[in-house]
């Protein structure tokens, strides 16, 4: 285990793959950075997620303009963290979509969670002074919502699966080329966040949700594009047993007596061989564990981090004793 409080060490670019998953369909991942995407209608374009700042928004922006000059109409963000929503201002996009739930978590902790993210990586926050504000939703919606592309492109569809990585999650669904933009409650090859989770909601009914849409191309929230049937099953297998075998080594610890720092230990313990070498392990890790305590002591609205806070849980759990 590195000693490095989450990922404050880690400072070098990662290479970025852009990818045409179909006419007018592009993803770009980056080895474990948060991916987005976008989508072409007839005479405009919908991006899903907007990065941690303008700056690092526009390197993105830049990449889609090399293939269309298409205004963005709508900018869909999965989910309120702030490396997934500070860009936003790049796009000059006519309509910003979320959840309902994201706008009131934004309301509620979206400052401190700009603060937490910086801290935790600040290397994403490419020049953090461009950032105006909070970015705030001009649209949202509860259940689904449908935007119709025009001419021969179809629909978008936007769908809330449940509670998972946080309360507010969506996803973006083209069933003309059974893409699905799943955000952070799918990753591929890439270790799961779950310090806002609501880990048994998501490790069942809400990863249920998401595979019964049975998408040949997935575009999880980190890791590379799923391509097929066969990979796009892993990449929710996966994610599910991450979840699963999270929430069993906490429970086990909490029920034995066990501490949680030594809940982290076996954790880390179990989950390494399998998922230590992916990207963010190693950051993830005693966030998530500490929010699964949580909800096993009966807190089930997360807590909300702060800088001070994430401090606290990293010297707690990972700290010398």
């Amino acid at each position: 285990m590195t000693n490095a409080f989450a990922s404050s060490a880690d400072l070098e670019r990662k290479p970025e793959t852009f990818t045409a998953l179909a006419e007018g369909v592009y993803a770009l991942t980056a080895e474990g950075d948060p991916n987005v995407g976008a989508i072409e209608g007839a005479d405009f374009l919908v991006c899903f997620e907007a990065r941690a700042t303008p700056v690092a928004a526009r390197r993105w922006l830049a990449l889609l303009r090399e293939r269309t000059d298409k205004p963005v109409r709508y900018l869909v963000l999965s989910h309120y963290h702030a490396v997934r929503v500070l860009g936003a201002s790049a796009f000059d996009a006519r309509e910003i979509v979320t959840h309902e739930a994201t706008r009131a978590l934004i309301a509620e902790r979206g400052a401190a969670d700009w603060a937490s993210e910086h801290a935790r990586m600040p290397r994403l926050f490419e020049e953090p002074e461009s950032i105006p504000g909070l970015t705030w939703p001009t649209l949202t919606f509860t259940d689904r919502m449908t935007i119709p592309l025009g001419g021969d492109h179809g629909d978008l569809v936007l769908a809330y699966c449940g509670r998972g990585h946080t309360a507010g999650d969506i996803v973006a669904w083209l069933p003309t080329h059974k893409i699905l933009f799943a955000g952070d409650l799918v990753e591929c090859a890439a270790a799961l966040y779950t310090g806002d989770a609501f880990h048994d909601d998501w490790a069942t009914s809400t990863l249920d949700t998401v595979a019964a849409f049975e998408a040949e191309t997935l575009v999880g929230g980190r890791g590379p594009v799923a391509h097929g049937r066969a990979q796009m099953a892993a990449a929710i297998t996966q994610s599910r047993h991450f979840i699963n075998q999270l929430r069993d080594t906490v429970a086990h610890i909490r029920n034995c007596g066990g501490s949680v720092r030594q809940a982290f230990q076996a954790a880390h313990t179990a989950l390494s061989p399998r998922y230590g070498h992916w990207p963010i392990f190693a950051h993830c890790l005693p966030f998530n564990v500490q929010r699964y305590w949580d909800e096993l002591s009966g807190q089930d609205w997360p807590l909300i981090w702060t800088p001070e806070r994430d401090r606290e849980v990293w010297a707690n759990l990972r700290g010398p004793q």
